[in-house]
Formats: C-alpha cells, structure tokens, sequence
C-alpha cells in the first residue's frame, strides 16, 4: 500500500479506470477514500490497483475496485493483495469491470464468472 503521492503519480490510470464506473467516483473521490482508510493503493512502477475490504454479515470480500496500467505488473501485484486480504480473514476476493478483464483473470488466477452487473439511470 502507498501514500496519496503514489496515487497522484498513477492518477492518468485511475482516472481511465474510473470511466468505466458509470459516475459513481471522481478522482478526488477516490483520494479521500484512501485518506480515510476506506480504500487501499497498490502501486507499481506503471500501474495502480484500488481496493477496499466489503463486510457482509457472514463474510468479508476484498473487492478490486479499480486497476489501471501495465496489465503484467498487475497480474503479479494480485496474488499479493490476495494473500494480505487473507491474512485480514478475507474469503472472498471479487472484481468489477469491463470485459477484457476477464481474459487475463478467469482461468490464469482461478477467477469465476459469477453475476453480471447490469445498470438503468432513473
């Protein structure tokens, strides 16, 4: 995990992340939530992942919540995200986002589909 320096260096890949949120964050947004310790920032030297820990009543969930950069170097940051997940009593790690995610992450790292997000504005 890093500080916001980090995270402002990396920002050109949150903020292509974040177009594919449907306007649920903004960049600063996502700034304040890692200040406050809601969201954590894995950075390496040209990518950045975003998570935050999701508590259910019967599990916690360390969900991906945004990731941009050099698909490689994220490939290698996952399993150690997911290990320190596990270690805080995590049993479930999931992930949204576009498509194209799921060629690198479905059969490579044992990820499964498991729900389509669909979305109306009212």
């Amino acid at each position: 995990m890093t500080d916001l320096a980090e995270f402002w260096r990396l920002r050109k890949h949150v903020a292509a992340a974040l177009e594919y949120s449907a306007g649920t964050h903004t960049i600063d947004d996502v700034a304040e939530g890692i200040a406050q310790g809601k969201f954590q920032c894995w950075e390496g030297e040209n990518s950045i992942i975003i998570t935050e820990i999701v508590v259910y009543p019967r599990l916690k969930d360390l969900h991906f919540f945004l990731a941009g950069g050099d698909l490689d170097e994220i490939s290698l940051m996952e399993p150690l995200i997911t290990a320190w997940g596990k270690s805080l009593g995590c049993t479930r790690v999931s992930l949204a986002g576009r498509k194209g995610w799921q060629k690198s992450f479905l059969k490579e790292r044992g990820y499964e589909p498991k729900w389509s997000v669909l979305s109306k504005e009212l």
